[in-house]
């Protein structure tokens, strides 16, 4: 019932909340800041002291504005995000749904708004969107973003349900949506690779499912322009015939991550333990 009522504010009034909501966070609670100064000192080394706190600020600034943003958007329309997610390169997209062969597999990751860019994609482009998720620990978060992902025709299938789907589907043409910079629990196989200055393992999914289906894969990028105004970017990151010898899909998505997040720094998700495992320790018990 909170998150209904919070949909139906208008945005000047969300954003005034979303201040307090910064206020309370980063002030008062100090939710995650030992994780994000963490993180942010060892994937920017040579910014001083005073510009990690000061890009630290600008995070939970926009972190608390995201967050919001994406509950509004249960109430919102497909011309709002029309006028707040403007699509740069549509044709990149696009030339693949011509002759409707072959789904395509696009990778993004946690930066921007990414709940925004799906639902940009899906009203803009009349293009079947699969999203694949990983499920959340709290049911009713989990839900209430199941329920906004499906909100505009996408259909949402979890990681886990994700690889029979595909392949059982592989000729119903559908763009799926990974959003791939999540670090693979313990048991699940992963890649190690470095990663904004740090080892880090990487799900092997999108990969694995590029391989086996021979879709190309896209990169997306969320630019934020200002409050409430994004701009989302298509970029080639792989096409077959793939390698399977090597990991060069995975090798290129970090690499157009970490680009992505040194453009646009304070737009990615700080708060995220995504360095939390610890490799030697890992290969040495194995």
């Amino acid at each position: 019932m909170f998150y209904r009522l919070l949909s139906h504010l208008p945005f000047p009034l969300l954003y005034g909340l979303a201040w307090l909501g910064y206020f309370v966070i980063f002030h008062v609670v100090r939710y995650r800041r030992d994780v994000v100064a963490g993180n942010l000192s060892k994937a920017f080394p040579e910014k001083s002291e005073a510009q990690r706190k000061s890009l630290a600020r600008a995070f939970y600034r926009q972190f608390t504005q995201v967050a919001l943003e994406i509950i509004k958007a249960r109430r919102m329309q497909p011309e709002d995000f029309l006028q707040r997610a403007r699509i740069l390169n549509p044709e990149l997209l696009q030339q693949y749904s011509q002759n409707f062969s072959e789904s395509v597999i696009v990778l993004t990751i946690h930066q921007g708004n990414w709940e925004w860019m799906l639902h940009a994609a899906a009203t803009q482009l009349n293009i079947p969107i699969t999203p694949v998720y990983k499920t959340l620990h709290n049911k009713a978060a989990d839900k209430l973003i199941y329920d906004i992902r499906c909100q505009f025709g996408s259909r949402p299938i979890s990681m886990d349900e994700s690889v029979k789907d595909i392949i059982r589907k592989r000729r119903e043409f559908r763009i799926f949506v990974m959003v791939a910079d999540q670090s693979p629990i313990r048991r699940e196989r992963g890649y190690w690779t470095r990663f904004m200055n740090q080892e880090a393992n990487f799900y092997l999914g999108a990969e694995t499912i590029a391989t086996m289906t021979k879709f190309p894969v896209l990169f997306v990028q969320c630019h934020r322009r200002s409050k409430g105004h994004y701009e989302i970017e298509f970029k080639e990151l792989a096409k077959p015939p793939y390698d399977k010898e090597t990991h060069a899909v995975t090798d290129r998505y970090v690499e157009m991550a970490e680009e992505a997040i040194r453009e646009e720094p304070e737009s990615w998700l700080w708060t995220n333990r995504r360095w939390k495992r610890d490799r030697a320790k890992e290969e040495s018990t194995d």
